[in-house]
């Protein structure tokens, strides 16, 4: 492989998932020396931990998020850029447009799009670490055949909260959701047939302190926001569904963010400093799914050349 210390590259692309899959292959396709970075093993991001089909992605029905993934990379493969995997990004500079590998290199580009996503956001309780793997599950559609027969608690007022419990519910021998606050964010469709199921507990305006068991989860600890009175609800197992957090420490300081993290950019995905591009979840609070994703991409991809490759652009 080339030292790429040693090549100045028109583009640098942070995360490999659809977001950063997109703007690669669009960059090889309007003529830019492109380069995709992921810290993973191979491409495709999170899209593996979706296990439910996706039916919603224009022109395209998958079983599952692993099938869309090795439809992604066959399409990345068709093209000729750069891609390093299992390579993990240590430091940006926006200012000089390097990026630092673990690996010690350092990459320059014209261009830097930051593509790094999203991740779960976490409860910070005791117990939260402890148990993950005995009895936290990582995701509900995908381990729900443990939860057969089994009390199950689930955390979180969102689409992801009550479309798990649709799903567990099939499953288990009871379910508490449990929001820390009066109303729901979650779509209508997922709310009220959750609410009317008998067989569900929905817990509001608590919230959950620790996470208790001996080797396994045995329960959660909740406390009223209006009492001060903790109470143990007895579970088998704990979903965590609170939401996400944006990926973007990596510009912390360098580019403008909002105040949850999320990179600010405009209509072509620029951030405020120049030669720098958010693209995918990291800069959308708004619609963080996986055809906005790729959508950015493809408008990072396009604006970029117009600056580096004018008449090519055309």
């Amino acid at each position: 492989m080339n030292d790429l210390t040693k090549i100045q590259h028109d583009v640098i692309v942070i995360g490999a998932g659809p977001a950063g899959i997109s703007a690669a292959i669009w960059c090889a396709d309007l003529g830019l020396r492109a380069t995709l970075i992921e810290q993973g093993n191979e491409p495709g991001g999170q899209l593996e931990l979706i296990h439910s089909p996706i039916e919603n992605y224009p022109g395209l029905g998958v079983r599952d998020g692993a099938e869309l993934k090795k439809r992604f990379i066959d399409s990345l493969e068709r093209f000729d850029l750069e891609v390093l995997t299992g390579s993990a990004v240590t430091g940006v500079d926006t200012i000089e447009r390097t990026v630092m590998l673990d690996s010690g290199k350092v990459l320059h580009a014209d261009a830097l799009f930051i593509a790094t996503g999203v991740r779960r956001r976490t409860l910070g309780v005791p117990g939260e670490s402890e148990f993950e793997g005995k009895g936290i599950l990582a995701s509900g559609a995908g381990e729900k055949e443990s939860a057969r027969g089994r009390r199950v608690v689930i955390i979180g007022g969102g689409d992801a909260a009550f479309e798990n419990v649709l799903i567990l519910r099939e499953y288990a021998s009871h379910i508490t959701l449990i929001h820390r606050g009066e109303s729901f964010r979650a779509r209508r469709e997922f709310v009220d047939p959750v609410l009317d199921d008998r067989s569900t507990e929905v817990l509001t305006n608590h919230t959950v302190t620790s996470i208790v068991g001996r080797h396994t989860v045995e329960g959660v600890t909740v406390k009223g926001l209006e009492s001060e009175n903790e109470r143990v609800i007895e579970a088998d197992l704990v979903l965590i569904r609170i939401g996400v957090r944006p990926n973007s420490e990596l510009v912390a300081g360098q580019v403008e963010m909002d105040p949850e993290g999320y990179i600010v950019v405009d209509a072509e995905g620029r951030t405020n400093c120049p030669g720098i591009w958010g693209i995918g979840d990291v800069a959308n609070p708004v619609s963080p799914t996986i055809a906005t994703a790729v959508g950015t991409g493809a408008a990072a991809a396009k604006s970029a050349s117009k600056l580096i490759n004018p008449r090519k652009s055309l």
